[in-house]
């Protein structure tokens, strides 16, 4: 079960709408889009303080820690695709959430949809960056966010295959 919600005051460009709403594995969507190539680029992960925003989304103490991962996602291209950053309650890294702690190069969606389909609320919203969906997952009693940013390089390349 999908919620979403727009929070942006501009419109998502044509090319851009069925991947910001997209149900499911961006991975395995990506990986398909790239015949196969894909791979992931860890940036950092580190423990953080839940910003004020995502401990209300999430419905946990603002002061609550969590573990934040950020990557690149690359497709087809030499240019990162997705910049992406994974938010877990340090609560939810006890759990069977423990998983993604250690993951290294390896998606997130790789776990995540492994043989389940988690509940999700999404916002799609414009950033510095580009466009980006926020998507709160609840993946076996353990919440999660998952941002992804969608670069420059991505809509080139499906603007252009």
């Amino acid at each position: 079960m999908s919620t979403l919600s727009f929070t942006s005051s501009m419109h998502v460009p044509h090319h851009l709408k069925k991947w910001l709403f997209a149900s499911g594995s961006l991975t395995q969507q990506l990986t398909d889009l790239a015949h196969g190539k894909f791979y992931v680029e860890p940036l950092s992960e580190q423990f953080q303080r839940l910003s004020f925003s995502d401990a209300k989304w999430m419905q946990m103490p603002h002061q609550h820690g969590s573990w934040v991962r950020e990557s690149y996602l690359y497709g087809a291209s030499e240019q990162p695709w997705v910049k992406a950053k994974c938010i877990f309650p340090i609560s939810s890294l006890y759990k069977r959430a423990r998983i993604y702690r250690h993951l290294g190069s390896r998606p997130v969606g790789l776990f995540l949809f492994q043989r389940t389909q988690p509940k999700c609320e999404r916002r799609v919203i414009w950033q510095e960056d580009g466009w980006t969906r926020q998507s709160c997952y609840t993946w076996h009693g353990c919440k999660l966010i998952v941002q992804e940013t969608f670069l420059p390089a991505f809509e080139a390349f499906i603007e252009n295959p």
